[in-house]
């Protein structure tokens, strides 16, 4: 999948706001707020449950990344997730 393809249906999916779970959480860090290279990925399965963690890192920015935005896609789908959160911008390391 293209990377700006995966991009938008992540946008998508979060703009449509909470649905109910399961619940995936994307959160960006990185060095500078120009460039992120870890991605966390947590999902939440019911209210109240403990959420599972993903990593994923990149060199460049995974942002930019198709292998990692095509990768995120998936596991969103995977999961059946009713519900996608993103915080925006990059954390700090």
């Amino acid at each position: 999948m293209h990377v700006d393809k995966a991009k938008k249906r992540i946008a998508k999916l979060v703009k449509a706001g909470f649905k109910g779970y399961p619940q995936i959480a994307l959160e960006y860090f990185g060095e500078s707020a120009d460039c992120a290279t870890l991605v966390v990925v947590q999902f939440t399965l019911e209210e109240g449950a403990k959420a599972q963690e993903e990593q994923f890192t990149s060199k460049d920015d995974a942002r930019e990344s198709e292998v990692i935005q095509s990768a995120l896609v998936k596991i969103i789908e995977r999961a059946n997730a009713k519900t996608v959160l993103e915080v925006s911008g990059v954390s700090s390391l």
